[in-house]
């Protein structure tokens, strides 16, 4: 099982034993202690060897001869071991994640039962496909240029060695992630957040059940460190130890990295982003679709009770006020409804928060439904607030036309989710112009496309090392480009 509860001497206070998975074996011990973000919970992990973990570059990465076809066979049957009902390590994380995590036992459940779909067949070959215009190039050396004198160049895109600092708000997230590291046949390593240190090391063992010499298994790691621990991270965050940083995470653990980077070493990185929906007056026509138009928002915007970049908090919209205002209200009442993956209860508002609305509501600049009890509130502006709406908090912002909203949208603009679809149309070009990065239809922010860009980026692309191969067996040079290049040489 991926942890058991043991009760230690420190603190005076119970902690979950998480153990770590290195190079296909697990690694359990208690020696050191740590502390979860989100709920103050401590866990224990093993001592980390920092040499465990990197795979020197005189050994050759294991799926580097592995056809990318049987590599996506290993993941597809993984997927068919991921079911909750039959797999003890997700169902003990299940246990174990309540400890730790702040989403409700029953959204963590429903997102152990939707892993599968992510190594689907048609997920894994979608990305590939979508990602590289020769898949070919993953498998070997393919030769694809010439300049007509005989000479060609090869091209092979190169497993990398990445670290994987993965995102603590989705407890089935590194599931993509260790999906995309096989994918492109990399060695990699899996820093877990302190949120879940133990989703990651599940989904291994099971692989690892499955074959465990397979080259995906022993291509993962996943171990657990404080982020900032300077004197690990100064040694591990190096060029001939590493290719790549794959960062999901808040600003200030981007910013850490930031600090590591330098020749050698790249950071691909999955930063904070803002969601935001638009409704078109079209919208407001009938009491009908004045409710419709609340369900979808609701839906976009309580997405891990807000705990996550695709979830609205802004809503732009531009129509008569006295059927906004009848929107506003059918909102703040379907934010309190359970979903798969929202709960009717979150965290409430954080006092700060709470004070400022009541204050803004006092003076007449906003009207407010609900409450900031964390079972929703809606206020209506004539411009954003300036906080961070959070805690299943919806902004829903006046605008004479839709247009005029496009300038609140900037790099930090993820998912924009448009009502009527038709206006996307219109407003697709100015929206990717100012920074936005992903357009759909209001209601759909959690559906994906198989295979699309994710932060405006195609993640496979970046995470690869393009490798040319030369063979050049004729220099000779074109006498006009001679001549050129003496005439300059006079100048």
């Amino acid at each position: 099982m991926p942890g058991k509860l043991k009760e230690v001497e420190q603190h005076d206070a119970p902690a979950i034993a998480a153990p770590f998975f290195i190079r296909g074996k697990l690694v359990e011990g208690t020696e050191h202690r740590h502390r979860s973000r989100d709920l103050n919970a401590d866990f224990l992990s093993p001592a980390l060897d920092a040499n465990a973990i990197v795979t020197p570059r005189s050994e050759l990465p294991p799926l580097l001869d592995v056809k990318v076809s049987e590599i996506i066979d290993f993941l597809v049957e993984t997927g068919k071991r991921l079911t909750l009902d039959s797999n003890p390590h997700l169902r003990q994380c299940l246990e174990l994640l309540s400890a730790t995590n702040p989403l409700p036992r029953r959204v963590v459940e429903n997102l152990y039962n939707s892993a599968p779909e992510m190594l689907k067949r048609g997920s894994l070959e979608g990305m590939i496909s979508t990602n590289f215009d020769n898949p070919a190039i993953l498998d070997g050396w393919v030769q694809e240029r010439s300049d007509g004198r005989g000479n060609t160049g090869s091209l092979r895109a190169y497993p990398p060695r990445m670290i994987h600092m993965l995102a603590g708000n989705s407890p089935a997230g590194c599931i993509a992630s260790i999906a995309q590291g096989a994918l492109v046949k990399a060695v990699n390593v899996f820093k877990m957040p302190s949120s879940d240190p133990f989703t990651t090391v599940a989904v291994l063992r099971t692989m690892a059940e499955i074959d465990p010499d397979h080259p995906v298994v022993r291509s993962m790691s996943a171990v657990y460190w404080r982020g900032g621990d300077q004197a690990l991270e100064r040694t591990l965050y190096r060029p001939q130890y590493f290719d790549r940083i794959v960062a999901w995470g808040g600003g200030d653990a981007i910013k850490n990295v930031i600090g590591y980077l330098g020749p050698g070493i790249q950071l691909v990185s999955f930063d904070p982003k803002t969601s935001i929906s638009m409704i078109g007056r079209e919208g407001f026509e009938t009491a009908q679709s004045i409710a419709d138009m609340a369900e979808r928002t609701a839906a976009d915007t309580t997405v891990f009770n807000q705990d996550a970049c695709i979830a609205s908090r802004f809503v732009f919209v531009e129509g008569e006020r006295e059927k906004i205002e009848e929107y506003c209200a059918r909102l703040a009442e379907r934010l309190a409804v359970d979903r798969a993956f929202a709960s009717a209860d979150a965290p409430p508002l954080p006092a700060e928060t709470r004070e400022e609305v009541e204050v803004l509501s006092a003076m007449g600049e906003v009207k407010v439904w609900g409450k900031g009890d964390g079972r929703g509130m809606v206020i209506l502006s004539d411009q954003p607030v300036d906080f961070h709406p959070t805690n299943k908090t919806s902004n829903v912002v006046m605008v004479d036309k839709l247009e005029d909203a496009v300038r609140y949208v900037n790099v930090a603009t993820q998912t924009i989710g448009v009502w009527p679809p038709e206006r996307k149309i219109d407003l697709r070009d100015r929206l990717a112009s100012a920074g936005g990065q992903r357009i759909c239809r209001l209601g759909t922010a959690w559906g994906h496309v198989p295979g699309g860009p994710h932060d405006a980026m195609f993640a496979l692309q970046r995470f690869v090392k393009y490798i040319g191969e030369d063979d050049i067996v004729n220099m000779e040079v074109n006498p006009e480009v001679e001549q050129a290049a003496s005439l300059a040489g006079t100048g």
